[in-house]
């Protein structure tokens, strides 16, 4: 049985109209969008039953079997999400466009299919891109592919797995004390780079304002200034072991917030358990190559990624 997420009681809050009024008004104020106040007041409610839904999805989801899993973890991160986007968009959903999920699969998979070999197309309209500009003031991702096998290589918690299978490093760990960061010297072999070179580099991908100390002998220090931020991207926090890590792989998706990487994923298994029903029960009961280990971990780890990863954006508002 998969551990489920335990901080929900950090979410209570949320749960009060008087107190969500007050929350949305302020961040309304804060982008300075007119009528804060009667936006709010409209939005408190919506605004508490999509996180009291998707509350429900992943509670749902920890008690249910691997084969409908999937589904219900698609959607209850959309419920979240969609909270989320209230805080910055008052007006949603203004068109039924932005209610499409923003991406496409194929819809037929192949013979000696692989999920990890499978891919996703970033779509123009629909929730994904939305959240992507939204949340993260990303710019439009159409047409463009990604590969699962990719992004699984992006959540910091499958680092183990990553070194078993393949024998392949996938992160670092990182030491920190508050904004305060220090990264072994070992990663400049990985990115074949010199210090000043990865720093230059480090500081073009990241989302937060950087200033670079001089190292030590084993580590580059730096500090990162964290107001207002929900995720220091690059960076991915390890729930797992309670801390951050730096991606090792310098692929398309090294500067992708980790929300947009679980959502990816969630989609593409939630249409396989949907619609892939022959392979997905095969996979389940034969467990025939990597497919499994990856997404059966990835599962355990987004019930309770997902929902931390929310809490992260809201707390940051």
């Amino acid at each position: 049985m998969p551990l489920p997420y335990k901080d929900w009681n950090s979410f209570s809050i949320y749960f009060s109209a008087d107190y969500s009024r007050v929350f949305l008004k302020k961040c309304y104020q804060n982008l300075r969008i007119e009528n804060a106040d009667q936006k709010s007041f409209e939005n408190c409610y919506p605004f508490i039953h999509y996180l009291e839904h998707g509350k429900i999805y992943y509670t749902q989801a920890a008690t249910s079997p691997i084969h409908i899993q999937p589904i219900l973890l698609f959607y209850g991160l959309v419920h979240l999400v969609k909270a989320c986007i209230l805080t910055v968009a008052p007006d949603y959903p203004e068109t039924t466009s932005v209610l499409a999920h923003g991406l496409s699969t194929r819809k037929r998979k192949k013979q000696q299919y692989s999920f990890l070999e499978d891919e996703v197309k970033f779509q123009k309209h629909g929730l994904f891109p939305l959240m992507a500009e939204k949340l993260f003031h990303m710019k439009q991702l159409e047409g463009d592919k990604v590969k699962m096998g990719d992004i699984l290589k992006y959540i910091p918690e499958l680092t183990p797995l990553h070194s078993q299978l393949n024998g392949e490093k996938t992160f670092l760990t990182i030491s920190s004390s508050a904004s305060n960061f220090s990264v072994p010297k070992t990663v400049l072999d990985h990115f074949h780079m010199t210090e000043n070179r990865f720093m230059d580099y480090f500081h073009s991908k990241s989302k937060a304002p950087i200033t670079y100390h001089h190292s030590h002998d084993e580590k580059i220090s730096f500090e990162m200034d964290l107001t207002g931020i929900a995720e220091p991207v690059p960076l991915k926090f390890n729930i797992n072991d309670n801390h951050f890590s730096f991606p090792l792989c310098r692929g398309e998706l090294f500067s992708l917030p980790e929300l947009l990487l679980h959502y990816l994923l969630l989609y593409n298994l939630g249409m396989i358990a949907r619609y892939e029903i022959d392979w997905w029960s095969e996979l389940i009961k034969m467990m025939p190559n990597e497919d499994y280990p990856f997404i059966q971990s990835f599962l355990d780890i987004t019930l309770r990624k997902g929902p931390f990863l929310i809490h992260q954006f809201l707390s940051n508002k």
